[in-house]
């Protein structure tokens, strides 16, 4: 199972940066849930437990996971880190969003 989802350098830099200061074997999790003002949102979060069946990928110093359930939702997105006006945050560019919210957290298919 590789669901196509990708990780920019920009993103794999910033996630090695978070994980270092975390303890070692922390890997950063992301899962798509419904809610947000679209329908479904990401969530960011904190993991030292890798499921069997979990996507991981690996580039650099960083290492996400994604749950088989999430990748459905998320198939051929890139995980980006972007700095604009509103801040610096990551930002899923998913393809099969129909719509999203303007912070890029939420998405309806």
């Amino acid at each position: 199972m590789s669901g196509n989802v990708t990780v920019s350098e920009r993103a794999a830099k910033r996630i090695g940066e978070i994980l270092r200061a975390e303890p070692d074997g922390t890997m950063l999790r992301v899962s798509v849930e419904g809610g947000g003002c679209s329908g479904f949102q990401y969530k960011f979060d904190m993991d030292r437990a890798k499921a069997a069946d979990d996507l991981v990928i690996a580039r650099d110093n960083a290492v996400v996971l994604i749950d088989p359930v999430s990748v459905n939702y998320m198939a051929g997105s890139e995980i980006d880190f972007v700095e604009d006006l509103i801040g610096a945050s990551f930002k899923v560019k998913n393809p099969n969003a129909t719509a999203s919210c303007g912070c890029g957290t939420s998405f309806a298919l």
